[in-house]
């Protein structure tokens, strides 16, 4: 039996020895003094998605006159974690990007002296499940078959020897980084508590922190939870600025999500609480030719929560039954993970998206039935006519950066 989390992932590398490790030694914190005038971006939650990254850079105009922070998890779930690394440790050359790291980012741990050693049994089933990632990606750079180990310890000593600037460099990613108005750190931070006196578990390993209860002083800037996972009936991807308990949550779900986009928060001045946003998907576009009311009654069943009975499976739809909670909707029958009765099931909604002719569609599905597109960052279903306006080529890419034809 695999021994996966609820997102169908092999468990990180260590369980709770590597927990209680973390747990026993301080955070790398950064000051990072940013001048007034100059404009800062903060995205998160990259996972090794090279075109999302570019595309979001091109479409908020990243420039030198910019200070760009990246607020953990560049690495993992993506399928070239390697090639955005070196990447990025190219960019942080110039002086004005800045990571953080998160935990799918601090590999270079494992050359610690008081790494447990029975995580590398972990990792070997990390990466011969994931098929790809930093381990993986380095493996094959080195002509080395993953699925052809019995045991990562040697490998791990050979991966030092040829990349030394690699694990050097992800060494020093600090785990937050104080900009005096502003912290920024991977996943949450300890009210009250000294940002030095965190642990890096503290920091880039606090599930769903908006449900939490927690505020602070001055603006914390966070990735790691997909912000769609705090929505139950409807399905936004756009970034959640709490301004009452200065929190600002960003992951868009890149990646991770068949409907993610890459978000950029916009910080105008450091001196300003202005902020704004952009996104970037890749999604083709179409213009919304009648108008569509929006459903009265939907609900999003999700990473954690994704159990179905299946009623009726259809070669296109199929009609299930979300186990916790009873509640019936059509899924796209391609979305469920096996030909099982009771089964997982990848994000779905069936909520209907209030359109008027002429706005705007980003298009995820094209169906006989209609398209589920995203209004807004909102994703849902529209059942009208459209006039195809972005590149609507014989391909698209899924959600982990890959090109892939349709049909």
């Amino acid at each position: 039996m695999d021994r996966r989390n609820m997102d169908g992932s092999v468990p990180r590398p260590g369980g709770s020895s590597r927990q209680k490790r973390n747990n026993n030694r301080k955070a790398r914190v950064r000051e990072l003094a940013i001048e007034p005038g100059r404009r800062i971006l903060v995205t998160s939650d990259i996972h090794g998605n090279v075109p999302y990254f570019e595309g979001l850079l091109a479409k908020v105009g990243f420039s030198d006159r910019d200070e760009l922070i990246i607020d953990g998890d560049f690495l993992e779930k993506g399928t070239e974690s390697l090639r955005l690394l070196r990447l990025l440790m190219e960019m942080t050359e110039r002086g004005n990007v800045h990571l953080i790291c998160g935990n799918c980012d601090d590999w270079a741990d494992m050359y610690l002296p008081d790494f447990p050693d029975e995580a590398f049994d972990y990792m070997l089933g990390y990466i011969q499940y994931r098929k790809w990632g930093l381990l993986w990606d380095l493996c094959l750079d080195q002509g080395i078959d993953p699925m052809r180990l019995t045991d990562f310890r040697p490998v791990k000593d050979r991966l030092r020897e040829r990349y030394p600037e690699i694990w050097d460099f992800l060494g020093r990613v600090p785990h937050a980084i104080d900009a005096g108005r502003f912290v920024f750190a991977h996943a949450g931070m300890t009210p009250g508590k000294p940002l030095r006196e965190h642990s890096p578990a503290e920091l880039d390993r606090v599930d769903a922190l908006l449900t939490l209860g927690r505020s602070y002083d001055r603006w914390l800037a966070v990735g790691h939870w997909p912000v769609v996972l705090y929505g139950s009936d409807t399905v936004c991807a756009n970034p959640i600025i709490d301004r009452e308990r200065k929190i600002i949550s960003l992951d868009g779900g890149c990646s991770l999500k068949d409907d993610g986009q890459l978000n950029c928060l916009i910080i105008p001045d450091i001196e300003s609480e202005d902020f704004s946003f952009t996104a970037y998907d890749p999604f083709p576009t179409a213009t919304a030719l009648e108008d569509q009311a929006g459903g009265e009654r939907s609900w999003y069943i999700r990473w954690g929560d994704s159990e179905v009975r299946v009623l009726e499976r259809g070669e296109e739809f199929s009609r299930c039954r979300h186990v916790r909670t009873g509640y019936e909707m059509e899924i796209l029958t391609k979305y469920l993970f096996t030909e099982e009765e009771v089964t997982g099931c990848n994000d779905s909604t069936d909520y209907v998206l209030p359109v008027r002719a002429g706005d705007e569609l980003r298009i995820i599905e094209e169906t006989s039935r209609g398209v589920l597109a995203k209004k807004d960052g909102v994703s849902g279903w529209y059942f009208g006519k459209i006039r195809k306006t972005g590149p609507w080529e014989q391909r698209n890419y899924d959600y982990r950066g890959r090109q892939n034809r349709i049909g």
